[in-house]
């Protein structure tokens, strides 16, 4: 105790007393977004600099304490909380929000860790640029958590994850150095991309304090679209016509199952939801067009046509104004508060190669239901990269928390099965922070495995950054 007592006011010295948090409510950095899981912290240690982050990791590696580095704590594995023995530091790092330079030649902006991702976006926006990155809690969500977890999001189908979107890192490593990679070189062949050993790596490796993103040109027109589709085989027809008439200007390519429009219009019923009661299947889709609102438009229209000769399009709306864009978009993002209010879900943020995906979803709905009978449905997501949200709601009039208890664990075995069988992942975008800790041996190759252990080991010897995350040691 005298330890942990001398090392808390060490952090006061390093960081100032008002930034080293240990009473009162610290439910923001101590619960997960999803409340799930309430863990317990030594000190919650909020630095301003990375030059204060490299001198708290070295006090808590003395001190043998180790640390669980946050962000915006809106993930969604349960990653970035601490566990129940008060025995860990919680490293937050949103003190640390500023952009550090934009870089217009280059098309690059560097930032702290801590900058919120809107923040980020309105930045980049308001020098003419744009950041794609986009996610539903971008208003909280810090780009440092965005890195760790490598977070997807809505536009991957043409700008990839935050992976593809880094060109430069500086990070703290686990003994306390400061490694400076913030070059923003597009080609730089002398040796291992360290970044890529620290972007999806949860904080388990080191901590990211900033980082060098790319830019694109602000587009001239960005349209959406509404689509109405009898099947996901008609989805994935649609999808590579849109490659076909669109190419680059394929922003976003998001599906929606009717049970799934069907609770949105259920407990947001301000929201008009196009087509849902006559569909399947929906699909939003985005236009970005670096000419002119009229060549888009003239794009979106051919698609459509197209679309519907061929028979994977019954009916679709185009958005006129703004407005009305973030409306339908808004639809797709209300999904999951939608799924909330009807009750507890068992979530599952799987991949699947693109066109294999109509068949997963067949033969895994038939599996569930035959094994949890009444079970409900509800699948949507990022079919533009395969990413799809395979949620399950309790059946109605049934104990939600019993059977989230009860069913969740046998759920996953026989949704994982079929992920293993077509070859998936089953964790697409989300990570696998605590709660799929113990499931990814299962599912991943015992050579990929070692590979990430020597890894952990060569630069967290100690096992002191965010232990018990994606790996156990």
């Amino acid at each position: 105790m005298s330890t942990h007592n001398e090392l808390i006011e060490s952090l006061r010295q390093i960081v100032g007393a008002p930034n080293v948090l240990t009473e009162g409510d610290l439910t923001a950095w101590v619960q997960d977004w999803r409340r799930r899981e309430t863990g317990k912290a030594l000190a919650v240690v909020r630095p301003g600099s990375t030059a204060e982050v490299a001198a708290v990791v070295k006090a808590c590696a003395a001190a043998r304490v180790s640390m669980v580095p946050q962000g915006g704590n809106t993930g969604m594995v349960v990653g970035s909380t601490p566990d129940a023995s008060g025995t860990q530091v919680v490293l937050s790092l949103t003190r640390m929000n500023q952009v550090r330079t934009l870089d217009a030649g280059n098309l690059t902006i560097t930032v702290d860790a801590g900058c919120v991702l809107q923040n980020l976006q309105e930045a980049c926006e308001q020098a003419g640029f744009l950041f794609p990155l986009s996610l539903a809690s971008e208003g909280s969500c810090t780009i440092g958590g965005n890195l760790g977890t490598n977070a997807g999001g809505t536009q991957v189908v043409r700008y990839g994850n935050t992976r593809e979107l880094c060109l430069g890192l500086e990070v703290v490593t686990a003994q306390g150095e400061i490694w400076d990679g913030l070059t923003g070189l597009r080609k730089d062949n002398t040796g291992y991309d360290l970044r890529h050993l620290f972007i999806g790596s949860e904080g388990t490796l080191g901590v990211i304090t900033g980082a060098t993103m790319k830019l694109y040109p602000l587009p001239k027109a960005q349209l959406t679209a509404f689509a109405a589709v009898p099947s996901l085989e008609a989805a994935v027809q649609l999808l590579g016509l849109a490659h076909e008439h669109l190419g680059a200007g394929l922003t976003g390519f998001e599906v929606m199952g009717q049970f799934a429009l069907g609770l949105v219009a259920k407990h947001f019923p301000q929201q008009r939801v196009p087509f849902w009661q006559e569909s399947a299947w929906a699909v939003v889709l985005e236009n970005s067009d670096n000419e002119s609102e009229t060549h888009a438009r003239e794009c979106f229209e051919r698609l459509l046509e197209a679309a519907m000769e061929a028979g994977c399009v019954s009916d679709a709306v185009v958005a006129e104004s703004m407005a009305q864009a973030h409306a339908l978009w808004h639809i797709r993002e209300s999904i999951p508060l939608a799924q909330a209010e009807e009750g507890l879900n068992i979530k599952h943020d799987i991949s699947i190669n693109v066109s294999r995906i109509p068949a997963f979803v067949e033969e895994t709905n038939a599996l569930l239901l035959a094994r949890f009978p009444g079970a409900r449905l509800v699948v949507y997501g990022h079919l533009g990269d395969g990413n799809l949200h395979y949620n399950v709601q309790a059946p109605e009039n049934e104990d939600q928390a019993r059977f989230l208890n009860e069913q969740e664990a046998p759920m996953n075995a026989v949704v994982y099965e079929v992920v293993d069988r077509y070859r998936g992942s089953i964790s697409a975008e989300h990570g696998v922070g605590s709660l799929k800790v113990n499931t990814l041996p299962k599912h991943k190759s015992p050579v990929a495995l070692g590979m990430m252990r020597a890894i952990k080991q060569g630069l967290d010897p100690d096992n002191l950054m965010n232990p018990g995350r994606v790996l156990r040691i």
